[in-house]
């Protein structure tokens, strides 16, 4: 249900409430408009202040609610403490208003250190006590489309590199059905493969997995939502998309990017380096063979397009850095392996 729905059935409930006030009463019955206006009119306060405190967390809320306790004990103190007795007793009026600025003066001091404070500060105030969590709900991991249709985080969730509380917006399920049920052949291998990922993170039993309902109906792109419910749950953005990562950079939102991850990962690779190797493919120029190191990165073997098929040592004379990634040349080393390497 909508959240506006809900805000529309409170408002007719207020109103009904007014008029339901003037109704108990029959010396009121008079002022039935009057009451029916101001339950209305209350509601619509209520909804107008739950709409300006939408950014305001539980733990806020605690935090003030405590820093208003500290702060009325403090002002009690100095109100107790004598220090206002130039105060004529019989003024009630200049008394009620000093005591008054004291209290929503303190009052106000105390919400906003607490709020302003973190949950360290209060061992200065509760000595030898620390607060700590049982559910780390700090450490949420919100996914995007692409990476769930990547697969790569259940390898590192599964391997215990990644943990956390797993996030699934609602909306995003919702686009990966749409891209399973697209008639493009690729599309919906991609996105049928994405629902395979997800049940299967559901399957692991050292990460929960959440599916989150919140959404946007203001917001059309599905990027622009997982921004806003990152921001909204404090939550670690995973995605593979490198543009959604700039903007999340430029709003201060945390994210990783498993391609990043995986790039600050790759074996090191210098001139002079002795491995094994398999010939995937004859190269371009004559001669040439192409074999594929596990990340990926190309490596072209100079005189092993008669090596084919089979696993060969190398040893790597030059490296080129391009734009696309790394190029690696070789040479062969050795006399190939007897036996062919099996077809991966």
């Amino acid at each position: 249900m909508s959240i506006w729905a809900i805000r529309i059935v409170f408002l007719i409930l207020c109103t009904l409430g007014g008029f339901a006030v003037s109704q108990v009463r029959p010396e009121l019955l008079d002022a039935g408009r009057f009451w029916t206006l101001l339950g209305f009119g209350l509601g619509g306060v209520l909804i107008a202040l739950d709409e300006m405190l939408k950014g305001f967390s539980l733990r806020a809320f605690s935090a003030a609610t405590f820093g208003l306790l500290l702060g009325t004990g403090v002002a009690w103190m100095f109100d107790n403490s004598g220090i206002f007795m130039w105060v004529d007793k019989e003024d009630e009026v200049t008394r009620a208003l000093v005591r008054m600025s004291l209290f929503i003066s303190f009052g106000y001091i105390g919400m906003i250190m607490a709020m302003r404070s973190n949950k360290e500060d209060f061992s200065l105030i509760i000595p030898y006590v620390r607060f700590t969590r049982e559910n780390r709900a700090d450490n949420l991991l919100l996914l995007d489309t692409s990476i769930i249709i990547d697969g790569r985080i259940a390898d590192l969730i599964e391997a215990r590199f990644v943990e956390g509380v797993v996030v699934v917006p609602r909306f995003v399920l919702k686009e990966l059905q749409q891209i399973a049920d697209s008639a493009d052949p690729l599309r919906r291998a991609r996105g049928r493969r994405g629902l395979d990922m997800l049940a299967r993170l559901q399957r692991n039993k050292v990460n929960e997995v959440k599916i989150h309902d919140a959404d946007f109906p203001d917001e059309k792109e599905t990027d622009t939502k997982l921004l806003r419910l990152a921001q909204m749950l404090q939550a670690c953005l995973y995605t593979n998309d490198h543009n959604l990562g700039k903007i999340a950079d430029l709003q201060s939102i945390k994210h990783v990017n498993l391609n990043d991850l995986a790039a600050a990962l790759k074996p090191a690779i210098l001139p002079g380096e002795v491995f094994s190797l398999r010939i995937a493919r004859e190269g371009k120029d004559k001669g040439q063979g192409i074999g594929y190191l596990s990340d990926g990165t190309m490596v072209v073997v100079n005189n092993a397009q008669k090596f084919v098929g089979q696993q060969i040592e190398v040893q790597v004379i030059s490296l080129l850095q391009s734009t696309t990634g790394t190029l690696v040349f070789a040479d062969p080393k050795n006399v190939p392996v007897s036996h062919p390497a099996p077809v991966a």
